[in-house]
C-alpha cells in the first residue's frame, strides 16, 4: 500500500495555474507568467520559507523550455560540481541550472556562478529560506530577479489538501472522511511539504489499524498522535528548521539557558549554518531584551561577527556563550512594541503633518511660511533640555515607548519623568 516515493512529491504541481498559494507569481498576468509566455526568464532569487513551492516553481519554468536542466543542492554541492555543470552547459544554449539551498554557497561558490550568469551561458534559479541580501554576494544578486514566495495561508493549504485527495492513488478505493483539519494546519506552519507528509503519515496509519471497511475518520485528536509519534530527527534542509529556532528563542525568551543550549546543540549536530543561528540570536537581542540590557545586542553582534569568521566546530563555543547570556539577561519587549505601536498609529492616522517649528527652511519661502519658527535648540536648556511638542497636534501626549519593570528601563523611566513631568503617563 505504501508508496515509496512521498505524497507530496506524487502531487507536485506540474504547471503555474496548479501551484496553490502563489497567485502573484502564477497568476496571468504575473511577471513570471509573462516572461514565461515570452519564451526568455531572467536568472533568479525564488525567496520564501520551506514548503511553500520554490523547487515546484523551478521544475515548472524548467519544463516550459526545451533546454538543459541541472540541479544542484549547496549543501552537497562544491564547486568543482558546479564547474562541471558550467562546462557541460556551455555547449546547450539555453540551459537552465537550479540550485537548492543557493544561500549555503560561500563566496568562492558564488563568484563561480557570477561569469556564467553575466555571459549567459546559464539561466540561474536560485532557491533560499534566508534573505538574499545577507546571504547573496551583491555582484551576484544585481544580475537575478529576486522574487519572494510565502508561506501558505489556510485557504491554500486547504486547498492543497483536496486537490490531494482527489489527484493521489492513497485515497482512490479508500472510505476516508477527513472530518477535522485544524491540528493539520496548525502542526504544518504554512509548508505544504509538511502538511501533506503529516497528512500520508495519519491516513496510512487509519488504513493499517482498521480493516472493518467502515469510513476511515481522520481527526484532530488522530493527527496528533500520529505527529507526536512521528517526530523526525532535526533537518537542515528546512523539514523542522523553523521549529527547532523557534524552541531556541523561546527558551532564551523564559530565560531558561539550559534548554537554549539544548536546542542549540540540536541545530549544531544537524549541521545549521552559523550564521542563521547568529542573526536569530542578534534580532533576539534587540527583540526581547532591548534596554533591559544593551550589552546583550553589542554581545549579539559581536557573536554574529565572530562566528563569521570561525565556522565550525570552534564557532559552538562562541554561540553557546552567547546563548547563554541573552537566556540569562534582564528582558524586555518595549522597543519591539514601540515601534509596532507606532507603524499602527501611521496606519490609522495617515500622513499627520509635521508641525511647523520642526520643519526644516533651507529657502526664505520655507522662512516666510514659518518652518522652523519658535523651534528651540535643546542644547541651550537646562541639562540639554527644552520642553516643546514633538508629535504632531492629533496625536500630541502619545506613548509609544513603554518602559518595563526591569533595573535599565526604571532608570529610563525616571528619566523621562523628570524632563516630562509626567506627560507620557511614566
Amino acid at each position: 500500500m505504501n508508496n515509496p516515493i512521498p505524497l507530496a512529491e506524487r502531487c507536485r504541481p506540474q504547471t503555474l495555474s496548479e501551484l496553490v498559494g502563489q497567485e502573484h507569481l502564477s497568476s496571468q498576468d504575473s511577471v513570471l507568467q509573462k516572461a514565461i509566455t515570452k519564451g526568455k526568464v531572467p536568472s533568479m532569487i525564488l525567496w520564501g520559507p520551506p514548503g511553500v513551492g520554490k523547487t515546484t516553481l523551478a521544475n515548472i519554468i524548467a519544463t516550459s523550455f526545451n533546454s538543459a536542466y541541472y540541479q544542484l543542492s549547496a549543501i552537497s554541492s562544491g564547486v568543482k560540481e558546479l564547474r562541471e555543470v558550467i562546462e557541460e552547459a556551455k555547449n546547450k544554449p539555453g540551459a537552465i541550472l537550479f540550485i537548492d539551498e543557493i544561500h549555503r554557497f560561500n563566496k568562492g561558490q558564488q563568484d563561480a556562478l557570477l561569469g556564467a550568469v553575466e555571459k549567459g551561458i546559464i539561466t540561474l534559479i536560485g532557491a533560499t529560506t534566508e534573505n538574499p541580501s545577507f546571504e547573496v554576494n551583491s555582484a551576484l544578486l544585481s544580475r537575478c530577479q529576486v522574487f519572494i514566495l510565502k508561506a501558505l495561508d489556510e485557504s491554500a493549504l486547504l486547498k492543497l489538501v483536496q486537490q490531494t485527495i482527489e489527484k493521489d492513488d492513497l485515497f482512490k478505493g479508500q472510505n476516508i472522511e477527513i472530518k477535522e483539519t485544524e491540528a493539520l494546519l496548525q502542526l504544518s506552519g504554512g509548508d505544504g511539504r509538511k502538511l501533506l507528509n503529516l497528512l500520508e503519515l495519519s491516513v496510512e496509519a487509519l488504513i493499517d489499524i482498521d480493516k472493518s471497511g467502515k469510513p476511515l475518520v481522520l481527526t484532530n485528536d488522530w493527527v496528533m498522535e500520529v505527529a507526536q509519534t512521528n517526530i523526525a530527527l532535526y533537518d537542515k534542509n528546512g523539514e523542522q528548521h523553523y521549529d527547532i529556532i523557534s524552541a531556541f528563542i523561546k527558551s532564551m525568551r523564559g530565560s531558561d539557558p539550559n534548554a537554549a543550549v539544548y536546542w542549540l546543540s540540536r541545530m549544531i549536530s544537524g549541521g545549521e549554518d552559523v550564521k542563521f543561528i547568529a542573526r536569530r540570536m542578534l534580532i533576539f537581542s534587540s527583540e526581547d531584551i532591548g534596554n533591559a540590557n544593551p550589552n546583550a545586542f553589542l554581545l549579539a553582534n559581536a557573536c554574529f561577527d565572530a562566528v563569521n569568521k570561525i565556522g565550525y566546530p570552534e564557532s559552538r563555543i562562541i554561540l553557546s556563550q552567547c546563548a547563554i547570556y541573552l537566556a540569562s539577561s534582564p528582558k524586555s519587549n518595549a522597543s519591539y512594541e514601540a515601534i509596532n505601536n507606532g507603524l499602527a498609529l501611521v496606519d490609522k492616522t495617515g500622513n499627520l503633518p509635521v508641525p511647523l517649528h520642526l520643519r526644516n527652511a533651507p529657502t526664505k519661502l520655507m522662512k516666510d511660511l514659518s518652518y522652523g519658527k519658535n523651534y528651540q535648540y535643546s542644547h541651550l536648556g537646562d541639562h540639554n533640555f527644552i520642553e516643546q511638542e514633538y508629535m504632531p497636534d492629533d496625536i500630541k501626549n502619545t506613548a509609544l515607548y513603554q518602559p518595563q519593570k526591569n533595573t535599565r528601563e526604571q532608570e529610563i523611566k525616571k528619566f523621562l519623568n523628570n524632563r516630562w513631568k509626567g506627560k507620557y503617563g511614566y
